[in-house]
């Protein structure tokens, strides 16, 4: 896992990764079913996390790292958590289990607060290790390990590392803060939990904030009837046009022997559903189970 940090590193912001990021999310309601999503639904809580210096080092992180291993619903994987002078935050070395070796950066052993985060990126590897789910290639994989973690519940700590002013640049992981913003308000959407009391750092909230702006873009796209006017006058425009698809726009067109059909991304899964041109209508995502209003 990467860290960033130091006044001559700059953090990364935006959302440069967010195709990987909405591929990861459709790609664990496939893995896990909807159903076992919802499983997830109540995130790790920051009193799991705590560490202070009074803890025992080695004890204390074993303690961090049993309450995440509960936290993904990995009962019978065991964290082994040792520290050395390393470049990156944390590593794991993937194997059959039941015990996993996790070696930490010896600067967690002042700087306790953001440990959790550093084992909720390494647990997460494992879990998916477990799960048989990857990407083809290696940077895809670290997005997606990130992804999954916020999306499942632990994440959350992962954006609370990030801190930047005059003196510190530091974030964990593959993730943008906005991209971790991004996933945890599609989390939130889900769950309907509210994270925005949970921050400890004020640039952590502020870019939660600018996440969940993103996020709510996805719930206001053409066909959704929730899309603006601008929107939809966009979309009218391309339908009468017979173009298959536009710049930028997530929806395409295609004809069929049942006429035209558009089809275009679930705002909750990802996964793309394929419906008639005919007006308003509901459309029922078949992977994640929601039903949304469409002016198609």
């Amino acid at each position: 896992m990467t860290q960033n940090s130091g006044p001559g590193s700059p953090v990364e912001h935006g959302f440069p990764h967010l195709d990987t990021v909405r591929a990861s999310i459709t790609a664990l309601f496939r893995h896990l079913s909807a159903d076992g999503i919802r499983a997830y639904a109540g995130s790790f809580a920051p009193a799991d996390a705590a560490f202070t210096a009074e803890d025992d080092l080695h004890l204390g992180a074993q303690r961090v790292a049993a309450a995440i291993v509960r936290a993904l619903r990995l009962p019978d994987a065991r964290m082994v958590v040792s520290f050395r002078p390393m470049e990156e935050a944390a590593t794991v070395e993937l194997a059959a289990g039941p015990e996993y070796f996790v070696e930490v950066n010896d600067r967690f052993r002042l700087h306790r607060r953001d440990l959790a985060a550093a084992l909720a990126h390494e647990v997460t590897h494992v879990l998916l290790h477990r799960l048989g789910l990857s990407f083809p290639a290696t940077a895809q994989n670290e997005i997606l390990t990130d992804t999954t973690a916020a999306y499942l519940g632990v994440g959350w700590l992962l954006l609370d590392a990030y801190r930047e002013d005059a003196l510190t640049h530091q974030r964990f992981g593959y993730l943008t803060p906005e991209e971790f913003g991004y996933v945890l308000a599609r989390r939130a959407r889900l769950t309907g939990e509210d994270l925005s009391a949970w921050f400890t750092s004020p640039q952590a909230y502020e870019a939660y904030v600018r996440g969940r702006a993103m996020a709510g873009r996805d719930l206001r796209r053409p066909p959704l009837t929730t899309a603006g006017p601008v929107a939809r006058l966009r979309y009218a425009k391309d339908r009468r046009s017979g173009a298959t698809s536009a710049p930028g726009a997530a929806y395409r067109f295609d004809r069929d022997e049942g006429g035209l059909r558009v089809s275009f991304p679930c705002p909750v899964c990802g996964q793309r559903l394929r419906v008639p041109v005919r007006g308003r209508l509901r459309a029922r995502c078949g992977l994640c189970r929601t039903v949304l209003d469409c002016d198609t």
